[in-house]
């Protein structure tokens, strides 16, 4: 087996409308699908990734054997430096929990900032240096 990288997630939420504001405003494309099993479901999308999103109240087959919100901690990968980053957060009124920080991703050195998400889910945002 060859794995090559990851297709989506799952986020269990609480409302499935703020969470879509919410990361629509980090620059998410909220999209809709539907699934052939549980009807329309929502998604947000990052370039060629996406969450799946799964409001705590809905019967979805197969999910977490204790799907919790505010379990998530993620990174989400940006092109646009830091400084410019954190100006769009104060913009949206999204705090910072920690950050600038450096850190350590899959291929190199990221400098990243932390928010959390309307169910509490840790999200760094981090860009690759260069170096």
């Amino acid at each position: 087996m060859n794995l090559t990288g990851i297709d989506h997630f799952v986020l269990t939420v609480e409302d499935l409308e703020r969470t879509c504001a919410f990361y629509e405003a980090l620059g998410a494309e909220v999209v809709a699908f539907d699934d052939g099993r549980t009807g329309e479901r929502r998604a947000l999308q990052f370039g060629e990734q996406k969450i799946n999103l799964h409001p705590v109240d809905t019967d979805v087959e197969h999910v977490a054997a204790a799907p919790t919100p505010g379990a998530g901690d993620f990174c989400l990968l940006t092109e646009t430096p830091i400084a410019e980053v954190e100006e769009r957060l104060h913009e949206q009124n999204i705090e910072i929990v920690e950050g600038p920080v450096e850190r350590t991703g899959t291929v190199g050195r990221l400098e990243s900032v932390y928010v959390r998400d309307p169910d509490e889910n840790l999200v760094e945002i981090g860009r690759y240096k260069d170096d």
